[in-house]
């Protein structure tokens, strides 16, 4: 796994990136249309399902662990699919497609977070990330009466700390696996 988590950093730092992307656009625009959210949140699902798919299969090819990302990146897709073949879908609808999606991702990260305890001392980022879908997940499904716009705003931070936690942990990794100790020993605290 350590090898895989290495030389796999440019799909977390691409799946941060499409999360601040999103988090800054659903901040700058919160009135934008209900019809404007679902392609931005489908497109966002979307990306970070590729992202993880690609990496399970890279995962394959150097004999590592992949299951989690395939699950990860199926529920992304299919989250994807779902939201844009039925564009009309209601807003409390949309509310539970994306806490429902944030449930299953966080608890996904979590999962890999503490598998990772033992092999990085960088897996605090992951379990970060997984506790704020969880978080944001719970929030909107506790909620989901919330207009477009307070709706707007929830996506727009969550995404944007989802996406920093996973650009900085991507980042991480990548220096992890050009350092001398990466492939054998576990990430120095020092090491940013």
């Amino acid at each position: 796994m350590r090898l895989a988590l290495a030389t796999n950093w440019w799909a977390l730092v691409i799946r941060g990136m499409a999360g601040i992307i999103f988090g800054i656009l659903a901040l700058l625009w919160p009135g934008i249309t209900l019809v404007a959210l679902i392609f931005i949140f489908a497109a966002y699902a979307l990306v970070d399902g590729v992202a993880s798919l690609v990496g399970a299969v890279r995962a394959m090819g150097q004999h590592e662990r992949w299951g989690v990302l395939v699950v990860e990146g199926i529920v992304g897709i299919a989250t994807a699919l779902i939201t844009v073949f039925w564009p009309g879908i209601t807003a409390l609808a949309l509310v539970y497609v994306i806490g429902a999606w944030a449930v299953v991702t966080g608890l996904l990260e979590i999962t890999a977070a503490v598998r990772l305890r033992q092999i990085i001392s960088g897996e605090w980022l992951l379990f970060l990330s997984g506790m704020a879908s969880l978080l944001f997940g719970f929030l909107v499904m506790i909620v989901p009466i919330a207009g477009a716009l307070a709706i707007a705003i929830w996506v727009g931070i969550y995404s944007l700390v989802f996406g920093v936690m996973l650009t900085m942990l991507g980042f991480r990794m990548r220096s992890w696996g050009k350092s001398p100790t990466g492939a054998g020993g576990p990430i120095p605290a020092h090491a940013h």
